[in-house]
């Protein structure tokens, strides 16, 4: 490649998602040579906006808190300032105090290696970059829990359950968490998960979705299987059923509830695919005695739906109380009015 050649893949060929590649290309350039990754990463990190903003809050709630306090600094409309009699300090103070500075550093790093930086790493293993996008591709680059989007802040793929608390290493038991939101969930969640590895093999042998007919399972994973329904309400019907012994769908952890949702949509996609009728679906789950569950164990069903099957579907799930599930006489009046 010469001058014109990459002058042309810069204003014509580059498609860019983000400022990585003119950003990489201009350090190579710069350089004029090889360029480790470590120090391409580094240029990244002059342009990435939320680390500046997520180290300004460690600078206000860690060392300048602790600063003010001892007198060392003070904070002023325009910035910090070192508390200082004099107001000033000779070269040779300043020289004497910065190598000191530097001594303190180097010890604390040789003490303590590369635990210090801990905070901003998402655990002690890399997420493989293929579930890392399956895990971004799932939350839409946003936020699982504010919202965010990731052009706004920094997205970051966390264990729902700690890696060091035994959360497994799989897609179910990933979240997409801003960095805000993934450092609050470290200060905040006080779940203890000792027993994670263990959990999902809790049985009752008296349960029949714990011991379930082999003939009827569809698919396992690692939290949750497939059952056909027993007794299905349509050509399709399925279940969803986490493998631990639980009996509400409100005891669920996020790993299950994340690893049946994945079955779910993964099995409406089969249904429509092996049959080109079905034109929609019924999801639910039915909690507690009340709510009309009569196996103690959660389970989601997903009913194919088809055009006719009921002569009249309006309402869907409100029709599990008769007489609620056609409501669109009383809908009428707010039409007019809209109109």
């Amino acid at each position: 490649m010469n001058f014109n050649d990459l002058k042309d893949y810069l204003v014509n060929k580059m498609r860019m998602s983000h400022i990585y590649q003119p950003v990489m290309i201009k350090e190579l350039l710069r350089i004029n040579g090889p360029v480790t990754a470590y120090n391409i990463a580094k240029r990244f990190v002059e342009f990435d906006g939320s680390q500046i903003e997520y180290y300004e809050q460690i600078t206000n709630k860690m060392p300048g808190l602790v600063l003010r306090r001892h007198g060392v600094v003070i904070k002023t409309d325009a910035g910090y300032l070192l508390d200082l009699d004099s107001g000033s300090l000779s070269d040779v103070q300043r020289e004497e105090l910065i190598k000191l500075c530097d001594k303190k550093i180097s010890e604390y790093i040789e003490r303590r290696g590369d635990r210090i930086w801990q905070h901003r790493r998402l655990n002690d293993r890399v997420v493989p970059g293929s579930i890392r996008y399956e895990v971004l591709k799932r939350a839409h680059f946003r936020c699982e829990l504010c919202g965010v989007s990731a052009d706004e802040r920094a997205i970051e793929v966390d264990h729902i359950i700690p890696h060091n608390l035994k959360g497994p290493d799989e897609i179910d038991n990933y979240q997409a968490l801003c960095y805000k939101c993934n450092a609050n969930k470290r200060d905040t969640d006080q779940v203890d998960f000792r027993d994670w590895g263990t959990l999902h093999n809790s049985s009752d042998s008296n349960c029949v979705f714990c011991y379930p007919d082999k003939a009827r399972v569809l698919e396992v994973s690692e939290l949750a299987y497939v059952l056909k329904d027993g007794y299905p309400v349509t050509e399709g019907h399925i279940l969803v059923i986490p493998k631990r012994h639980v009996s509400s769908f409100f005891e669920l952890y996020a790993p299950e509830t994340n690893a049946c949702i994945r079955l779910l949509n993964d099995f409406k996609q089969r249904i429509e695919s092996a049959d080109t009728v079905v034109r929609g679906f019924n999801i639910g789950v039915n909690v507690g005695m009340a709510g009309g569950q009569t196996i103690p164990h959660c389970h989601w069903h997903l009913i194919p739906r088809r055009s006719g099957d009921v002569p009249n579907p309006n309402g869907g799930v409100r029709n599990l109380i008769p007489g609620k599930g056609d409501y669109t006489d009383k809908l009428a009046p707010i039409r007019m009015i809209s109109t």
